[in-house]
């Protein structure tokens, strides 16, 4: 039997093997608990790196912009998962403020709330007269030196002042109107973003608060004089209307004649179309609606006013007369009170065809209204009259005074003329019956010209004719027009003809009438009326 004594230092070993085994899982249970430390540790330090790394993207320190040798801007080449910073903004847009009213506007608080977000951005601030109140605009904690005020009317005796945009040294230029609120770095980002992807075309963001903007297809007519406004469903277009912020490349604008014509960006518009140059509606990170001036009806209709004296302007300087808007015709040219919009006619040549232009549709207008005046005065005195010459040759080929025509001629039996009373009154003396036309004889023609007003001088022609030996003639002292004789059977009897919307009488077998005096082909084959001085041009 083993003793009490054997068996303690078995005991013992025991005791010093648990005690190395305690001892080991301490040792190892602190070097987990380092080892998890460590980790997060290195999980931080990392962390915080990576923070640092993005924190440099997002101020622009750091960037995967593409730096292009020879440009003044960085070209924009950010990945779709990158923001584009307020410090890389600041560098690639100018702002400018043109659109707003300088009695009354907000223009103050929509600066600041520029600067609130982008402290280093270039401001332009433009107006044609100085504002007043002048402008206070509150800079508090900010530089006044990137934000700039331009006159862009000339002084008395000085020149014209140097145009904003070769001041602008920025890839792009940000149009934002007035009472507008920028509350985030996030529109101006997709606005650049979206710019980068149209290349060439311009980017717009609506102003909350207001309709959504409308598209239009805008048709310019130069040979016409004219504008045609056509609403589509898109939002991909040459015009867009409504509030807006308008977001262009600075080349785009150095390439207009007139980038700030008030009333903008109607102006803008106009300009950039002829160029072939297309908007696009982006309507994600709108902008805010400010503090509007113009909130009561008598406001409004002040603001209405204004803009309507500036398209007048407006289309005057870009020489448009006619407008086709919503399928309402505006008309900006002559009116009654004003002369018509061409001088004399030389050779029978008005001036507008050398510039390869047609009768200005104001004046056109004008003329079928004369017109229609001066048939049914001829019907109700009863008279005996047919279409002539050009006249007639437009009826026949479209029902309407030829586009180039400046005048409308009608023939009438001579002996009737005491039939009325305008036309024996006009005998000895000019007179201006009781609608207004202007009735005088040319003498050196021996004929009567009835005018739109005394003021307005667009005319009808009243030829007196006369039997004679089966022929229908006048008296050319000294008219310069020629073929006016014609056989007396091409009104025996009489035809009739649509014009200006109206059956007119006209002398039978029209087209062996006018290939008499104009000769063979002459209804399909378009000449102006001195074919010698200017060959037609349809384009």
């Amino acid at each position: 039997m083993m003793s009490r004594t054997s068996l303690f230092p078995s005991f013992m070993n025991f005791k010093n093997v648990c005690q190395i085994i305690h001892d080991m899982r301490i040792k190892q249970i602190k070097f987990i608990a380092f080892l998890v430390v460590f980790v997060n540790i290195s999980l931080f330090y990392f962390s915080l790196r990576l923070f640092n790394y993005y924190h440099k993207i997002a101020i622009g320190e750091i960037t995967s912009t593409v730096y292009i040798e020879n440009e003044p801007a960085l070209e924009l080449k950010l990945l779709s998962s990158n923001k584009i910073s307020e410090k890389l903004i600041s560098k690639l847009v100018t702002v400018v403020i043109r659109e707003f009213e300088t009695h009354a506007n907000d223009v103050s608080s929509t600066v600041y709330s520029i600067l609130k977000i982008f402290k280093d951005i270039q401001i332009f601030i433009l107006y044609d007269k100085i504002p007043y109140p002048p402008l206070e605009i509150n800079t508090r904690n900010f530089s006044r030196s990137n934000l700039k005020q331009w006159n862009l009317s000339p002084s008395l005796g000085k020149p014209t002042p140097q145009s904003p945009v070769s001041s602008i040294d920025t890839k792009y230029v940000l149009f934002i109107p007035d009472a507008t609120r920028v509350v985030s770095v996030h529109p101006i980002q997709n606005l650049l973003k979206k710019a980068d992807e149209y290349k060439g075309s311009i980017v717009v963001s609506p102003v909350s608060g207001n309709r959504e903007l409308e598209c239009f297809r805008l048709n310019v007519k130069t040979k016409e004089w004219s504008l045609k406004y056509n609403i589509i469903k898109s939002s991909y277009c040459d015009v867009i209307n409504g509030k807006q912020v308008i977001l262009l490349e600075t080349e785009l604008l150095k390439n207009l004649s007139n980038p700030f014509l008030l009333p903008f960006p109607s102006s803008l518009y106009i300009q950039t179309s002829a160029l072939n140059v297309k908007a696009l509606i982006l309507n994600s990170g709108m902008f805010h609606e400010g503090n509007s001036k113009f909130r009561t009806h008598h406001a409004q209709w002040k603001l209405k006013q204004i803009n309507q004296e500036r398209l007048k302007s407006l289309y005057k300087l870009f020489r448009i007369k006619l407008v086709v808007k919503g399928g309402k015709n505006e008309y900006y040219g002559c009116n009654r009170e004003t002369p018509r919009c061409f001088e004399s006619v030389i050779d029978s040549i008005p001036v507008y065809l050398y510039e390869n232009r047609w009768t200005p549709p104001c004046c056109l207008t004008h003329l079928r209204k004369t017109t229609k005046y001066i048939l049914g005065l001829l019907d109700q005195f009863g008279l005996r009259y047919w279409l002539e010459s050009g006249s007639l040759l437009g009826a026949v080929r479209s029902g309407d005074i030829l586009p180039w025509d400046h005048d409308v001629d009608i023939g009438y039996i001579n002996e009737d003329s005491n039939r009325c009373k305008w036309l024996q009154m006009a005998q000895n003396k000019s007179v201006i019956d009781n609608k207004g036309f202007y009735w005088e004889k040319v003498k050196e023609g021996n004929y009567f010209r009835v005018h739109f007003s005394k003021t307005n001088r667009i005319f009808v022609n009243l030829f007196p004719f006369s039997h004679k030996n089966g022929t229908m003639s006048r008296n050319l002292f000294l008219d310069s027009r020629k073929n006016m004789e014609f056989p007396d059977n091409f009104l025996h009897p009489m035809s009739s003809v649509e014009f200006i919307g109206r059956s007119v009488p006209c002398p039978n077998n029209v087209r062996e009438f006018l290939e008499n005096k104009f000769g063979k082909g002459c209804i399909e084959r378009p000449e102006y009326p001195n074919r010698k001085m200017r060959k037609f041009q349809m384009n």
